[in-house]
């Protein structure tokens, strides 16, 4: 009996993974075959580095924060994802030089732009047209003259995965700072309801939209009974909120999205 007892406690033990202690994510992570790894991903994976999490088949792949996570911890790695991601983008290696920066248009806000000289952008993978919202295969990096890489450009795709596209975008055009605004989540004429919160009491009053609004946007609310408009700030498909809480909602309208 005591055999077979130290016999299913060493098939546990090599079982169970080898614990290779905490890993910090790469700060741009790149591969070079289309097999995304964990050691593409982490420093210092050891045993682990050979483990496929995902696959890339253009110039970049986004992978869920979540999901990374969970392969990372099944294989013997400790990730906390400290700073609360929940995509991580993963692009083509040896598609630009690996000393080059995944945010150069950043460092030359403000100088005068070289003609011949390529940084690495953000572009769009495909048309869109005005109300399009972004997803992860939607924008690629590609490189560009540096004069034509516009000012403010964002410099992280996940930036921009699920804003909405506020014009029709050409395919290759650069991501602009202006292109996309949150998706619209109130339109004129909605019934919607307001949220009035203050120190933990929050009355409520439905009325009409007067104007089209994305989350943390402002939007007046008419009350149809007493015909006196609401200040408001949409936070979610037919919810606004008003008071103290809506400066709090302009800045974070998640926090009273799902009250």
């Amino acid at each position: 009996m005591k055999r077979a007892l130290i016999l299913a406690a060493a098939v546990a033990a090599l079982a169970a993974p080898a614990w290779a202690g905490p890993v910090n994510l790469l700060p741009d992570p790149v591969d070079d075959d289309g097999r995304i790894t964990l050691g593409e991903l982490f420093d210092e994976a050891g045993a682990a580095s050979g483990v496929v999490v995902g696959r890339r088949v253009g110039a970049t792949a986004v992978l869920e924060a979540s999901q990374v996570q969970i392969a990372a911890r099944r294989a013997g790695l400790q990730w906390s994802n400290p700073n609360g991601l929940r995509r991580i983008v993963v692009r083509e290696g040896g598609a630009i030089p690996a000393e080059a920066s995944a945010r150069p248009a950043a460092a030359s806000v403000g100088a005068p732009a070289r003609a011949g000289v390529n940084v690495e952008v953000l572009t769009y993978a495909r048309s869109l047209a005005a109300g399009d919202v972004i997803q992860p295969e939607d924008v690629i990096w590609a490189s560009v003259q540096s004069h034509l890489a516009p000012a403010g450009a964002p410099q992280d795709a996940e930036a921009v995965i699920g804003l909405e596209a506020k014009r029709a975008l050409r395919a290759g055009t650069p991501v602009g700072p202006r292109d996309l605004a949150s998706p619209q989540v109130i339109a004129r004429n909605d019934m919607v309801e307001v949220a009035y919160i203050n120190d933990g009491v929050e009355l409520t009053v439905t009325g009409k939209a007067t104007r089209n609004a994305s989350a943390g946007e402002a939007v007046p609310i008419l009350n149809v009974q007493s015909n006196r408009t609401i200040d408001a700030v949409a936070v979610a498909p037919g919810r606004a909120v008003a008071g103290p809480a809506a400066q709090i909602a302009r800045r974070n309208p998640q926090q009273f999205a799902a009250r």
